[in-house]
């Protein structure tokens, strides 16, 4: 059942109501935060959950009543993020933490929450994707060994699987295609080993795939529909999740940290048919879906059942969220212009 800690509008119209709404911060999570010793620095902070996440922070601690200082750490190479940012109370840092020294200039912080990473571009440069997101981890975890450290990861560490199991839970081992994933997976070790050197509490949160209005799976279907361009099916089942549910397991995924550290998948319930999207979308933009290929057998999907125990579902259902993608969509909402590229099979990113 879904569990409403408020109301969802019926259209989300804005910039200024998207924002709000992705960074409302529902009860569970006040009480979370006002449970939690200590600040949080957030890594990475400028990509594309940083911000909202960064906010509904904030908020959540307001709305708690406590004094929680939100620090957030980018090379903030995008143009008018760190103003922003400043501007909504959290101390930002620029800084490229593969530089020397810099990781050794940031303040002790007892919570951090890594964002850092590397997936586009990968083809041909190989090293760079090894280098942020296997290597810094190491230098991260050894930096802040006697802090709480959540771990964005991706479920891309996980092998493709039929796309009648329900997906791929945590017990089933990492085995991921192409070098991205397999980078991905190496965060991870590095992670986990200074944790046990270190009796470092971590939690490992496999992401796949969080769901705005700028961007995600729904954005990316719903343009080609609009477009009279063809979907490819071969992927013809996947997951997805809202991202202001994204952002609140995220931040309560520190109540669960452990040495060594403890897997976590964070994505939506449903194991959603690509064609059945397409279909709903076209019914509320008012064109028929262009489709190309047969769906494979299998996919990449991830069962959140733990998740789900330990935080409740989402707030977001997916009908909403189509609801909302179409309209945002067919009204000229902004856009990332960041295509997930679901649709890769061979991990080439």
């Amino acid at each position: 059942m879904i569990q409403q800690a408020f109301d969802l509008p019926e259209m989300i119209e804005t910039d200024e109501q998207l924002d709000e709404i992705v960074s409302r911060p529902a009860p569970e999570l006040v009480r979370s935060l006002a449970g939690l010793s200590g600040d949080i620095i957030m890594l990475g902070i400028g990509g594309k959950l940083g911000p909202d996440l960064a906010r509904l922070a904030l908020r959540a601690a307001n709305q708690a009543g406590i004094v929680k200082k939100i620090y957030g750490v980018s090379r903030f190479s995008t143009p008018g993020v760190r103003k922003k940012l400043s501007q909504t109370g959290v101390e930002t840092i620029q800084s490229d933490l593969l530089e020397p020294d810099a990781l050794r200039k940031l303040p002790d912080v007892e919570n951090v929450i890594f964002l850092i990473g590397r997936k586009f571009g990968t083809g041909g440069a190989e090293c760079f994707t090894w280098a942020w997101n296997t290597y810094l981890p190491g230098l991260v975890a050894e930096r802040f060994r006697d802090s709480k450290i959540v771990v964005l990861s991706s479920g891309n560490v996980y092998p493709f699987v039929p796309v009648t199991s329900g997906g791929a839970d945590e017990s089933v081992p990492p085995d991921p295609i192409g070098e991205y994933g397999q980078s991905v997976l190496g965060r991870e070790r590095l992670f986990e080993y200074f944790s046990r050197k270190f009796n470092t509490p971590a939690v490992f949160v496999r992401l796949n795939y969080s769901n705005s209005l700028r961007y995600g799976i729904l954005p990316d279907i719903a343009q080609k529909v609009l477009n009279g361009k063809p979907i490819d099916l071969t992927t013809g089942n996947v997951n997805i999740v809202w991202q202001g549910d994204t952002n609140t397991y995220i931040l309560r995924s520190f109540e669960i940290t452990d040495s060594p550290p403890v897997c976590l998948n964070l994505t939506g319930p449903e194991a959603v048919s690509v064609r059945w999207l397409a279909q709903e979308l076209g019914k509320r933009i008012g064109k028929e879906p262009v489709f190309k290929n047969e769906p494979s057998d299998t996919a990449l999907l991830s069962n959140a059942a733990f998740c789900f125990e330990k935080f409740g579902y989402p707030k977001v259902p997916l009908k909403k969220m189509v609801d909302w993608a179409a309209h945002w969509i067919t009204h000229g909402g902004s856009l990332l212009n960041k295509p997930t590229h679901f649709e890769e099979r061979k991990g080439k990113f």
